[in-house]
């Protein structure tokens, strides 16, 4: 269909353009899971290493924050051109452009011999990954067939974020210890060479199949603009709050800039993005899902680490191997989500919202001598289960209802959808936090503040519950109707 919509959605989701299934498919998932494990690793290594690298270079805290900021603000701004660039010039080259760009910009990274130098190398990282991100989700739409198989292979995809996330605090602290903060970057060089190596290979190119290819700039250009202001905003509301003028003047700008993309949607022959689309409860509801996930784990996680280490004294190692459980945890739960998509629908995103607020209302019950197998633990345990099997469902419902060729734009919204949220989450829950702590150190002030902060992330759990039952409800209850329609039309075709 010419509007990027299909007019029957299910569960599994879209159509491809394929005559049979890729017999390369789950090798190239391993190369798709790489890409994802280490964009999302990128994102979160720098943590644990600003103390060194602002020590090195000179600069100060505020300055040393930037080389954070600077990726997830070229990230998240790009990417739902990033995504229809790869629509249009083909998915596997858009790829492979963005994975020349990650290992250039990485091994300049670990180069920088300036503040300057090294948050210029992180834009242009967050570019390759506003590429390469988008371009790697459409990839695996197109290899995999509706069904059991492609929802299993976005468990995997979303699994492997997960993991990255975790890495990301398990190795950081110990490599920049061992080696130096530029090796944090310098680790993506052959891994990046690796995957130029193995894409001609593994990857089978796609992009729509429309005769004239459309770049919209201002659509482009307006959108971009207003995703970044955006997600600045929320990043600095994090630490200079959301009554800054800063961040205030932001928040207007892309308010502006995001009315003023869609005034040009509406007119454009060919839009970045129609906005058709959002006429589809799926992709709407599987949007707000991914956003809402986002912003309950971000805010968990951010929380949950202040905890550790601020009243607990946990090292950055010893939090890292504490997340090992949530880790884990996650990847079983993507497993049992890729499963429950398959079988009963879009539901299984509710249940993932309600394991993610029970495991923070467990974390909720912390108190300043806690320990680690008492408190945290049971916690860790069950969110981790919501974590893993809430992304498969809330992907497969945003994109079940694009077309192929709109596979692309879809997945960059999808992500930006993530990235917002976690931006969101972490600012919303660490205002929670900094406004009930009031300047106290005390053990006993800060834990009844971390207990304000799980107890915000309970709220967002619930409004997921909300969103999916408000927005998914029909499709959940159509998908049950045809898999119990399944048995008794079987008979009929084998006679």
């Amino acid at each position: 269909m010419s509007d990027g919509l299909r007019s029957e959605p299910a569960a599994a989701g879209p159509g491809t353009e394929r005559e049979g299934p890729d017999p390369r498919r789950w090798k190239a998932l391993i190369l798709l899971c790489t890409t994802g494990f280490m964009v999302i690793l990128d994102a979160q290594i720098v943590i644990l290493a600003l103390p060194s690298i602002e020590h090195d270079l000179k600069v100060t805290a505020e300055v040393g924050q930037w080389v954070l900021s600077a990726y997830m603000l070229a990230f998240g701004g790009l990417l739902l051109f990033g995504g229809r660039l790869g629509d249009l010039r083909g998915r596997r080259r858009m790829f492979m452009v963005g994975t020349v760009l990650f290992l250039v910009s990485s091994a300049l990274c670990g180069a920088a011999w300036s503040a300057e130098v090294l948050i210029g190398a992180r834009v242009v990282q967050g570019i390759s990954a506003a590429v390469m991100a988008p371009a790697s989700l459409a990839i695996l739409m197109n290899m995999f067939p509706d069904g059991a198989e492609r929802n299993k292979a976005l468990a995997y995809f979303s699994a492997v974020g997960g993991i990255g996330a975790t890495a990301a605090l398990l190795i950081g602290g110990p490599i920049t210890e061992a080696l130096g903060w530029e090796w944090i970057f310098y680790l993506n060089v052959p891994v990046a060479l690796g995957l130029l190596g193995f894409a001609p290979i593994l990857l089978r190119e796609s992009r729509e199949r429309a005769q004239v290819r459309a770049y919209d700039p201002v659509g482009a250009l307006t959108i971009t603009g207003g995703l970044m202001l955006l997600i600045g905003a929320v990043v600095q509301a994090s630490s200079h709050g959301w009554g800054g003028g800063a961040v205030i003047g932001m928040l207007l700008g892309a308010a502006v800039l995001i009315a003023l993309f869609i005034v040009a949607e509406s007119r454009s022959a060919a839009p970045l993005m129609p906005l058709r689309i959002f006429r589809s409860r799926q992709f709407v509801g599987g949007n707000l899902g991914m956003l809402l996930f986002a912003v309950t784990a971000l805010g968990m996680s951010t929380t949950v680490s202040a905890y550790a280490q601020q009243v607990l004294d946990y090292s950055p190692m010893e939090f890292g191997l504490g997340m090992v459980v949530m880790t884990l945890m996650t990847m079983v739960g993507a497993y049992g989500g890729q499963a429950g998509v398959t079988k009963t629908g879009f539901g299984t995103a509710a249940v993932a919202f309600a394991l993610m607020g029970v495991g923070a209302f467990l974390l909720t019950q912390v108190s300043p001598d806690g320990g680690y197998f008492t408190e945290l633990f049971p916690g860790l345990l069950v969110f981790g289960l919501g974590l893993g099997a809430g992304p498969v469902a809330a992907i497969s419902a945003a994109m079940s209802s694009i077309e192929p060729e709109m596979a692309g734009v879809a997945s960059g919204a999808n992500n930006a959808a993530f990235q917002i949220g976690g931006g969101l989450g972490t600012a919303v829950v660490s205002g929670v936090v900094v406004s009930r702590a009031d300047g106290s150190t005390a053990p006993a002030v800060l834990t009844d503040a971390f207990q304000a902060g799980f107890t915000t992330d309970v709220i967002f759990a619930l409004a997921g519950i909300c969103v999916v039952l408000a927005l998914l409800r029909p499709l959940i209850l159509r998908t049950r109707e045809v898999v119990a329609a399944e048995p008794a039309a079987e008979p009929q075709k084998q006679k």
